[in-house]
């Protein structure tokens, strides 16, 4: 998430008050990180479960029962503190709603375009769905809600989950309790690319699924790209992205907050202030320091901000607009006196967050409703994030009745000829003939295309 030199020739002059100490993006394709991934995926379609089992004890020192029984599913809430448990539950309450009123916005029709000619479209959920479920050194409880919940919401009627076994549960019980919240099928205590293997080749006693969703390290990342294809994806997530644009009305201390509440998801993370005014950008940079100094987690989150962190002073709202847009960063917030300008007129981004009341970490843990599996390194530019519509096709049909010939076959039949593609226009040619190319029926069709009938 960072202007490169041809970018930058295209954007109005900028002040750099803070410029990324690394040149270039966070690495997201490591040469060995490719070849292990490449490795491991073809052992585990060669020898299947054995060798999913082989991995899961190497990587993750587990050579327990691979599945997590529906009892221990149900249990796993009993496991957590009561305030963690409802936050859960408030989490998946939310994250359901707002999905199933996607849901409810992605409708079927059907449009005559000329007479006795119909098309429509459905909406059919995909069948088979493998969620991963991260739950590394940070576990990132809300992850089934995103994943799980909202492909069940879609309608999908297999969703299995894996995550990294851990524990006497056989996984983070949090992660579980998610898990059951989101009325997974069935949840396996396995980790990492042996997990996207196993639920692509269908190794755990179910067939292969159909699409992988869910975020994870860079050796996930990279099995979810060696798959595609095979199967489907939800999206390529690298490091975890935010952006402020914030003017004079802006708090700088809740501004360096929010930056470096993402920044703390990995030393890789980029954080970016976009800002019109030049004293806010030098009092959050200062801001962002005092807040590194007490945070528990600043030896991850500083590293991110010294070396992929970046504060840019802009002329003016449009300039922020211009700036935020050549980012396309996974969170921004906006934190300005013209908030719903920005709505208006932002293009790029994964999720917005409108307003200092809206920060990113309301929607990471779930309880703003809204997805964060987003799209990252500019890539919201042409994705969005995942949805109920990611795990729905939208697929057309075609209804043609014999008095809807004159509007299709000869445009077809002339096309084809001119194509030189024979039997195409045959199949037009012989419907003409059984309606009779003398029928009234023809008398609509444009006086260019009739002189050929």
């Amino acid at each position: 998430m960072q202007i490169t030199h041809e970018e930058a020739q295209a954007l109005p002059p900028l002040q750099w008050l803070k410029k990324p100490a690394v040149d270039g993006p966070p690495a997201q394709r490591d040469p060995k990180v490719v070849e292990r991934v490449s490795q491991m995926l073809r052992e585990i379609e060669r020898r299947g479960l054995d060798a999913v089992r082989a991995y899961a004890e190497e990587l993750d020192g587990w050579s327990g029962d691979l599945e997590i029984s529906e009892t221990e599913l149900k249990k796993s809430g009993d496991a957590l503190p009561p305030d963690v448990r409802t936050a859960l539950e408030m989490g998946y309450e939310r994250t359901h709603r707002f999905a199933a009123a996607q849901r409810e916005h992605l409708t079927d029709f059907e449009i005559e375009l000329a007479p006795g000619v119909n098309c429509g479209q459905r909406y059919v959920p995909v069948s088979r769905v493998g969620a991963y479920l991260p739950a590394g050194r940070f576990p990132l409880l809300a992850s089934a809600f995103m994943t799980v919940n909202v492909a069940k919401t879609a309608g999908v009627p297999m969703v299995v989950a894996c995550t990294p076994p851990s524990g006497e549960h056989g996984a983070h019980p949090a992660v579980l309790y998610g898990a059951h919240l989101s009325r997974a099928d069935r949840v396996f205590a396995v980790g990492g690319v042996q997990a996207l293997g196993a639920m692509a080749f269908g190794l755990l006693d179910e067939a292969p699924v159909d699409m992988l969703v869910g975020a994870g390290n860079a050796f996930v990342t990279e099995a979810k790209r060696q798959l595609f294809g095979r199967v489907g994806i939800d999206l390529l997530a690298g490091p975890s992205e935010v952006a402020v644009i914030a003017d004079d009305s802006a708090d700088p201390a809740w501004v360096a907050a929010d930056l470096l509440g993402q920044a703390e998801h990995g030393p890789n993370s980029p954080a970016a202030l976009i800002t019109t005014s030049e004293a806010l950008g030098r009092a959050v940079a200062a801001e962002v320091e005092s807040q590194l100094e007490k945070l528990v987690t600043r030896d991850i989150a500083g590293p991110a901000w010294r070396d992929f962190g970046s504060v840019i002073v802009v002329r003016d709202r449009d300039d922020a607009i211009a700036v935020a847009d050549v980012l396309g960063p996974e969170h921004l917030e906006v934190h300005t006196e013209d908030d719903d300008y920005y709505l208006r007129n932002l293009t790029n981004y994964g999720s917005l967050f409108i307003g200092p009341w809206s920060t990113v970490a309301y929607s990471d843990k779930g309880i703003a409703g809204t997805n964060h599996v987003l799209p990252t390194g500019k890539t919201a530019r042409y994705n969005a994030g995942l949805s109920v519509s990611r795990f729905l096709k939208p697929l057309t049909y075609q209804r043609a009745a014999e008095n809807g010939t004159a509007a299709l076959a000869p445009a077809v039949e002339r096309i084809s000829a001119f194509e030189g593609l024979a039997a195409h226009g045959a199949t037009a040619t012989l419907r003409i003939d059984r309606v009779g190319r003398t029928s009234a029926a023809f008398d609509s069709v444009p006086a260019p295309l009739r002189e050929q009938l």
